[in-house]
């Protein structure tokens, strides 16, 4: 299909424009800079146009990823240009201004689907992420949308778009508000954060992460977000006055009413022993990961970079709780220990195959008759660091003693090491070597 993403040139806009490219579709990005539009396209693949009409009536499906105060906007302009079949979609924060006006202003035999992906630039899979559908009406369009996206493996929730943002008043609204508002906190103390890691607790030091994660975020999207969701203040009054009780509570010394209201938040949050799971499996995770890298030192081991995808093998040299020393071929490497992730066994072991050269030898050795050859050369395959293992010639005659043959097996290495391997295993075996 044609796809046209306006506003595709960076953020949100840019990693769907990306990930449609890879599904095959013809995509086409626009934007204000054309600078900046013309290199992000040249980057992925796709067109890229600073006509916003053009690339709405030439599409067959227009997403709107623009800014949430610009949408309304957009939307008035854009969506009479749509062509008949086509379908409008936009990824705002906000439901149902969008909403509304998409339905007002695009033409007969346009559909329309607002709809909200639960995550943000940085994902590298659809897989497991949340994205709402809106739908006033539901055409043609809407199933092989919703088709598409569960193949994806993504969690389709489908709502009105007042739900929407009633719900996002707390998700977005409330937490991120929240979270900003502990970033300032820590900001007016001049807290010495990498300090404070030191006497924190696994939660405090994820805690800290989670916050991070929200204040690198935009400001302005955050502070549209806050501004333009009607039923935010709500959240933020109810937020004002339960942390004033509460302070008053501690001020007064009033212990009994302070625990009666934290053991009532507690039994609020639903099910706290499945929460206390996720906590701990997110704990362990960390934990694990420096664990593996601990015991790494000194050996080979493959890093991707989380962001990039770049993978890194080599030695690692030392590690502290922020930065690693990958020793490669060329130089030594200091990566930031929180944006890697270590390869297992098999995928080091696959990315060498894809991305190194193959060695092809060929052995002959001599067995008993009563072997299996191709149960040897199978064995051999088995064998750490080899590609691959066949048969290639199997020889009974003058040349070998009586009641025996010559078996020849041809396999392939990364590393040529391995060959002392491959002769140990076939001597162990009960072979003896030509």
């Amino acid at each position: 299909m044609k796809v046209s993403v306006i506003g595709g040139t960076r953020g949100l806009g840019y990693w769907i424009a990306c990930y449609l490219k890879d599904k095959n579709h013809t995509v086409t990005i626009t934007g204000r800079d054309s600078t900046a539009g013309k290199s992000a396209a040249e980057a992925i693949g796709v067109s890229y146009t600073p006509d916003n009409q053009k690339a709405t009536y030439e599409s067959d499906v227009v997403i709107l990823s623009v800014p949430i105060e610009s949408t309304p906007q957009v939307i008035k302009d854009l969506s009479p240009l749509m062509k008949k079949g086509s379908l409008l979609m936009d990824v705002t924060s906000i439901k149902e201004e969008p909403a509304l006006l998409m339905h007002k202003y695009a033409p007969p035999g346009v559909e329309v689907l607002p709809a909200h992906p639960m995550f943000g630039p940085r994902i590298r899979s659809l897989e497991g992420q949340v994205v709402v559908l809106t739908p006033l009406k539901k055409g043609k369009w809407y199933p092989l949308v919703v088709d598409f996206l569960e193949s994806e493996k993504v969690r389709v929730l489908v709502t009105t778009p007042e739900v929407h943002d009633r719900m996002m008043s707390v998700v977005q609204g409330l937490t991120h508000f929240a979270y900003i508002s502990i970033a300032a906190t820590l900001k007016r103390l001049e807290v010495d954060l990498k300090e404070s890691r030191k006497f924190s607790s696994p939660i405090y030091s994820l805690m800290l992460d989670m916050i991070a994660r929200i204040v690198a975020q935009n400001p302005y999207l955050c502070y549209s977000i806050q501004t333009k969701n009607p039923y935010i203040n709500e959240a933020h009054q109810a937020f004002l006055e339960t942390f004033l009780e509460l302070k008053g509570m501690i001020e007064n010394k009033n212990q009994e009413e302070f625990v009666k209201a934290m053991s009532s938040a507690a039994k609020h949050l639903d099910d706290i022993e499945a929460s206390l799971g996720r906590s701990d499996k997110a704990i362990l995770a960390l934990n694990t990961e420096i664990r593996i890298l601990k015991d790494s030192i000194g050996q080979e081991v493959g890093l991707r970079h989380i962001y990039s995808d770049k993978v890194h093998v080599g030695i690692l040299k030392d590690l502290s709780p922020d930065f690693l020393y990958l020793k490669t071929n060329k130089k030594v490497l200091k990566l930031k220990t929180a944006n890697v992730e270590t390869l297992k066994p098999a995928e080091l072991f696959n990315w060498k195959i894809r991305n190194l050269p193959i060695k092809t030898y060929d052995i002959s050795v001599i067995f008993p008759k009563t072997s299996n050859p191709y149960l040897i050369a199978e064995s051999v395959a088995n064998l750490k660091g080899l590609v691959e293992a066949e048969v290639l010639d199997i020889y009974q005659g003058d040349q070998v003693p009586s009641e025996h043959q010559s078996i020849t097996i041809r396999y392939q290495v990364q590393d040529p090491k391995t060959l002392k391997d491959v002769e140990k295993f076939l001597k162990g075996f009960g072979g003896v070597i030509r």
